[in-house]
């Protein structure tokens, strides 16, 4: 049988959208008027197809009633938590990582002082949350051992995490274990939840919000020849196949966010397609995290215009995924990001 997918697309931002929104022009994206669309894609193995909203009444009833359930799914209003407002598009996820080795800032802040100083500062910029990691996975990283990986971030994550909203981000359930009794507000696990067999339990029993990232691989080898059918729908088939996993071991919650996985286990063309068409997955259920911070796809485009922080490359695809309802994105440099969302905002809304 064939499987049909829903993609929201062609969007509208700011003003413009709140128009069309009153108009019945459009439809808000999870009841955000300032984010609209008024086409969907639908996608098969096959195929591709763009129609109008208006056009949907017209389609066969078995294909109408799939897309109108991803439709309710996608219009309807996300739930706040972990300090994620979803009422605004997009949040933003600080990173600090306190290794001496991550791709682009390894040993910068793994020191106490300057670990703590950056968080604060990472949040006073505007970040909404900061994501806390002790282990790179950057292409090629091999495994930290527990007891290393929580020794980097133990001290820090007790001077901070009772006065600033934390994420942590790890594979390892003993270290969500150690976080969450200290207060972590969030999960980000870049396995997808399957380097470690217990996380899923641990999860369960603390009944805390948790990130599902797509890896492709391990972060030692997911850069060698990753390869897929579909990365856009086998990616979407992943998400989908994991909820249903998680369900049936108990996790009966929607506090869950889902990750692409931008860079890992992806090549250039993975990352574009993924990121062009990042709106299919707003119609699984559950708010978007992205991480295109400095990522490699910059590189690769900008080539001879490249630079050590990639502001330029990690700004525009910011401004992009943004106006396609993302809601959460994970940022090294917040006070720039922040300066070009707010100058994009006013300006979009005249």
């Amino acid at each position: 049988m064939q499987r049909y997918y829903t993609r929201a697309c062609n969007f509208y931002y700011g003003n413009l959208s709140k128009i069309l929104v009153s108009k019945k022009k459009a439809i808000p994206l999870h009841q955000i008027k300032e984010i609209s669309f008024d086409h969907i894609e639908i996608i098969t193995r096959k195929s591709k197809k763009k129609i109008s909203i208006n056009q949907i009444k017209y389609l066969p009833n078995d294909l109408k009633k799939k897309v109108n359930l991803d439709l309710k799914k996608i219009k309807t209003k996300k739930k706040n938590f972990s300090n994620l407002d979803f009422k605004k598009v997009p949040n933003i996820l600080g990173v600090l990582n306190l290794t001496p080795d991550s791709f682009s800032d390894g040993g910068k802040f793994n020191t106490k002082q300057r670990g703590i100083s950056h968080a604060f500062k990472l949040y006073n910029d505007g970040a909404d949350l900061i994501d806390v990691g002790g282990e790179s996975t950057r292409p090629g990283s091999k495994t930290v051992n527990k007891e290393d990986e929580w020794k980097r971030i133990n001290e820090i994550l007790k001077s901070i995490v009772k006065k600033i909203p934390i994420s942590l981000d790890t594979r390892k359930s003993d270290i969500m274990k150690n976080g969450i009794k200290l207060g972590v507000k969030l999960i980000n696990d870049v396995s997808g939840l399957s380097f470690d067999t217990e996380t899923i339990n641990v999860l369960k029993k603390n009944k805390v919000p948790f990130v599902i990232q797509h890896t492709l691989g391990t972060p030692e080898n997911m850069q060698k020849k990753p390869k897929y059918n579909n990365e856009l729908l086998d990616i979407y088939d992943f998400f989908e196949e994991k909820i249903k996993l998680l369900r049936s071991k108990g996790i009966k919650h929607n506090n869950i966010i889902l990750d692409p996985g931008i860079g890992f286990g992806k090549k250039l063309k993975h990352n574009m397609n993924l990121i062009r068409s990042v709106s299919i997955f707003h119609s699984l259920g559950f708010p978007i995290l992205v991480g295109n911070s400095r990522k490699r796809f910059i590189r690769d485009i900008s080539k001879k215009n490249d630079s050590f922080t990639r502001i330029g490359g990690t700004i525009s695809s910011t401004l992009y995924l943004m106006t396609q309802g993302v809601q959460i994105l994970r940022i090294h440099d917040v006070n720039e990001v922040m300066q070009a969302i707010k100058v994009f905002k006013e300006i979009t809304n005249k």
